[in-house]
């Protein structure tokens, strides 16, 4: 039997594949940039920990003003994405199938997508991470069959975001709530999509091919897609007094429970923490505390049985609902913020870059030999 070396874990597991200064999980919280991610949420909006995570430093007044006037200038998008964004609507694709067309064919536009320098690729950054809202609340209404709406100048991206996806301006809560969940999802070291956006760039390819595999990335359900089907399990179990039985019969047969657990945090996701503190509010107003009390009792119940603990999928798909957006529109959520992490880690990556090339362990036959094809 051949023997593996320790080295290849699975998943790349323990495996330390760069330095970063840009985020990092920390004793029992995350941090960005040396910030907390509790004191960044409750003191920063989006707009200035985006400025944090692509400058290293929280922005001055006259520098976040200016930042939030570049992002507010590429809200408006390009007519040449109204048919784009039609034609993707009325596919029957994943959400984030058509998001990522979206983004390559955004990204075709752009005569100087070539450009890696810094300067160049914060330019594209800010470009994009305006974009990004507005292309996902397009989709997303066109989808209903109905007309995008336009952005509001001088509002935030989660004021904007709401507002164009909804067709409701948000109350003073509601874009708090958002901001926040922005917040919380900017960046998370190294996982699998803020991995797939480093490799893309040690080719040295261009930020637009960067992201878009970023999103490839964050499509799937192990990593992106587990708040929606959060909201799906909720639906199945149907009511308090099933939960304990769910997890029961979880436990038992070794199902999973989504939103439970995390491949790092081994004493609970500090990100769920504060989801869940902010969230029992709206959840009243909008009469889903059945589910908050629901996702509480299965927390309590997996701590209990298995020692396990929920991850930041595991609140904030209750909290978007409660916001009043669609299960479908969740993954893409995720990447209005992501974006903005992935460009910090892409930035970093170009300024000391070296291809990544891991190798395999091999267990395959090394002594075959071929024989004519009549033979086979």
């Amino acid at each position: 039997m051949v023997q593996i070396p320790e080295t290849a874990n699975k998943g790349l597991e323990n495996i330390v594949a760069c330095t970063s200064e840009v985020s990092t999980i920390f004793d029992v919280t995350l941090i960005y940039r040396g910030y907390t991610i509790e004191d960044l949420a409750e003191n920063c909006g989006f707009e200035e920990t985006v400025y944090l995570l692509w400058n290293g430093k929280l922005p001055n007044a006259k520098e976040l003003e200016s930042f939030k006037k570049e992002l507010s200038g590429h809200l408006t998008l390009p007519a040449e994405m109204t048919p784009i964004l039609q034609a993707v609507a009325k596919t029957n694709a994943h959400s984030m199938a058509k998001l990522r067309t979206a983004i390559s064919y955004y990204g075709c536009m752009d005569g100087k997508a070539e450009d890696l320098s810094p300067e160049g690729v914060k330019a594209k950054a800010a470009k994009l991470t305006a974009a990004l809202g507005p292309i996902t609340a397009a989709i997303s209404r066109y989808e209903q069959g109905l007309q995008p709406i336009a952005p509001v100048s001088g509002k935030s991206i989660a004021w904007n975001f709401l507002n164009m996806i909804r067709g409701k301006e948000p109350t003073a809560e509601e874009e708090k709530l958002f901001d926040t969940a922005l917040v919380l999802h900017a960046d998370h070291e190294l996982n699998a999509s803020t991995f797939t956006a480093r490799v893309v760039a040690s080719t040295t390819s261009d930020y637009y091919s960067d992201i878009t595999a970023a999103i490839g990335a964050l499509k799937g359900p192990l990593h992106g897609g587990a708040n929606e089907h959060v909201m799906i399990m909720l639906n199945q179990i149907g009511s308090y007094d099933k939960v304990d039985a769910f997890i029961d019969d979880a436990v038992t047969h070794g199902k999973k429970v989504m939103g439970i657990g995390h491949r790092v945090y081994k004493h609970g996701d500090p990100r769920a923490r504060i989801l869940k503190e902010m969230s029992l509010q709206i959840c009243k107003k909008a009469g889903l505390e059945h589910f908050h009390k629901m996702l509480v009792r299965i927390q309590e119940q997996m701590e209990a049985k298995k020692g396990l603990m929920p991850n930041v999928d595991f609140y904030s798909g209750l909290v978007y609902t409660a916001l009043g957006l669609r299960p479908r529109d969740f993954t893409p959520i995720f990447a209005v913020s992501r974006i903005s992490g992935w460009t910090a880690q892409i930035l970093e990556q170009n300024a000391n870059n070296r291809i990544y090339r891991p190798r395999a362990f091999y267990t395959g036959p090394t002594d075959k030999k071929v024989t004519s094809i009549d033979r086979r």
